[in-house]
């Protein structure tokens, strides 16, 4: 099996408590320990850190906060601020006490406070019609991990589709403190999601803005439509149709493979048969086997099936196969995604697998980069894909 190549991004086309130690108390300056000699240790053999820390705890207070914290450590409040928030400039040793203050204390510091502080709650949302589609949940999962790398929160909005749930998404639910949005946009047209752009941080999943500031990540659409083109010449097919186009909505993702299928069956010297591509609809399986059903009746030699994704396909050789033709010896069909279900069918599904971990991390890194503030024209970021070849297409 063939390794992916490099991601590359191109311009537009996230009690310790010592034993035997007394009651302390709280002074206005910080936090004096009984029985505390001055080399540091009582005669029980507690250091005066962990009697600091038991006589905060015993004095009754209802949490350890930051100034507890640094009279423990002995450092002011803003160099503990400094510790929390990771930043670079403190010494390690000061960065040691600090944090081992903080896990003495059991401190645990104030979500809203830190975002107050910086403006951020590194809370970010995927945005998609449906979590229920295999392709998607892989996605959010690789989409997860990433953000979990990055210091950040993902929450996952399931739109169905809804224009005003699609719209609120992408103004960047205000008031619920998201610092930014990856969304899979079904409903909300191009010149409604550019506008969103120049206020909120976006990451698009399927189509990509020209003049806006959402950037876009994916595999070569155009590239590995034309991938599964080849794959079904160099088994003798003549005769291909796709399925998955999206009429009216020129740049989303069935209307890029189209044009990749096109293109490629002129650089192969075929022609595209009359009637040889049909909707995508929702992409699923319904969707695939009303399609290639239809498509039998206009292209009855019909001996390739190009489908926009592996739902379809699915459902596309269900039809062929009620209809009586065999998947691969009289039609040889092939999808995108590379789901689970693609091992399982009979026959095996061909597919067109993207690189989902680094597909999850460059889009979290382009996320980020807007959270930051870069509001450049988006950019197009082209993760890597590969053709599996499975018993659907004569494969292994």
């Amino acid at each position: 099996m063939t390794s992916f190549p490099t991601t590359r991004a191109t311009p537009p086309a996230a009690g310790s408590g010592g034993g035997g130690v007394q009651p302390a108390s709280l002074t206005a300056t910080g936090v004096t320990a009984t029985g505390v000699t001055a080399t540091g240790v009582t005669t029980a053999g507690v250091t005066t850190a962990e009697a600091k820390a038991a006589g905060i705890k015993a004095a009754g207070i209802k949490a350890a906060g930051i100034k507890d914290v640094a009279a423990l450590a002995g450092v002011s409040p803003k160099t503990v601020t400094n510790v929390v928030h990771e930043r670079p400039y403190v010494k390690q040793t000061t960065r040691a006490r600090v944090l081992a203050a903080i896990e003495d204390l059991d401190y645990r510091p104030s979500r809203a406070g830190r975002q107050l502080q910086s403006g951020r709650s590194h809370l970010i949302t995927l945005v998609v019609p449906r979590i229920d589609e295999p392709y998607l949940a892989s996605l959010a999962h690789a989409l997860i991990a990433a953000a979990s790398a990055s210091g950040y929160r993902l929450l996952i909005d399931e739109t169905g589709g809804r224009p005003e749930q699609e719209h609120q998404a992408a103004s960047g639910y205000p008031g619920h403190g998201i610092d930014g949005v990856i969304i899979s946009p079904f409903a909300l047209k191009p010149d409604q999601l550019a506008a969103r752009s120049r206020d909120v941080p976006l990451v698009l999943l399927g189509q990509f803005l020209p003049g806006s500031t959402a950037d876009y990540v994916a595999i070569d659409d155009r590239g590995s439509a034309a991938d599964a083109v080849a794959h079904l010449v160099d088994r003798g097919r003549r005769r291909l149709g796709y399925l998955g186009a999206e009429p009216g909505r020129p740049g989303a993702l069935g209307e890029v493979r189209l044009a990749g299928y096109r293109r490629a069956l002129g650089e192969h010297g075929l022609l595209e048969p009359d009637g040889g591509v049909g909707p995508g609809l929702n992409f699923d399986r319904d969707s695939g086997e009303r399609g290639a059903a239809e498509m039998l009746v206009r292209v009855p030699d019909l001996d390739g099936l190009v489908c926009a994704s592996d739902l379809m396909a699915i459902g596309a050789v269900r039809a062929l196969q009620r209809l009586g033709r065999r998947v691969p010896e009289d039609v040889a069909v092939l999808g995108w995604d590379d789901i689970a279900e693609d091992q399982y069918v009979t026959p095996t599904l061909t597919t067109i697998a993207s690189d989902l971990p680094a597909l999850g991390q460059q889009t979290m890194a382009a996320l980020i980069r807007r959270i930051e503030g870069d509001r450049s024209p988006g950019r197009a970021y082209v993760v890597p894909h590969r053709l599996v070849a499975r018993a659907s297409t004569g494969g292994s």
